[in-house]
């Protein structure tokens, strides 16, 4: 273990359980699973906190998914003013954590 930096005494303030840790990692296994048999196919996404994201599902790694974001999707990652930005170009690359994921829905 790590020496403290700020001296004296460490105390855990919060330690996941293990049967949840155990619960969380198959819940991202599973969410893995099924985004990888649905690569580069246009998906909605609900997180946990209720947004909703459209957009073609290009890449997925052990934490995250990205999503290439729907023509006229509003959230951009360069603010105006930003030489060279052009808000008409929408080629705009969202991540999405696993755990913050809800729902995955098909769009057919």
């Amino acid at each position: 273990m790590s020496q403290n930096p700020f001296g004296g005494q460490m105390q855990n303030l919060y330690e996941l359980e293990s049967t949840t840790a155990d619960l969380l990692h198959k819940c991202r296994e599973k969410i893995h699973a099924i985004c990888a048999e649905h690569m580069h196919k246009p998906i909605r996404v609900q997180t946990v906190h209720g947004q909703m994201h459209d957009g073609l599902l290009v890449h997925i790694d052990s934490y995250h998914i990205y999503l290439q974001m729907m023509p006229g999707h509003s959230r951009a990652l360069l603010p105006y003013g930003y030489p060279g930005f052009n808000p008409y170009y929408n080629n705009v690359i969202l991540p999405l954590a696993l755990f913050d994921l809800l729902t995955i829905a098909l769009l057919v």
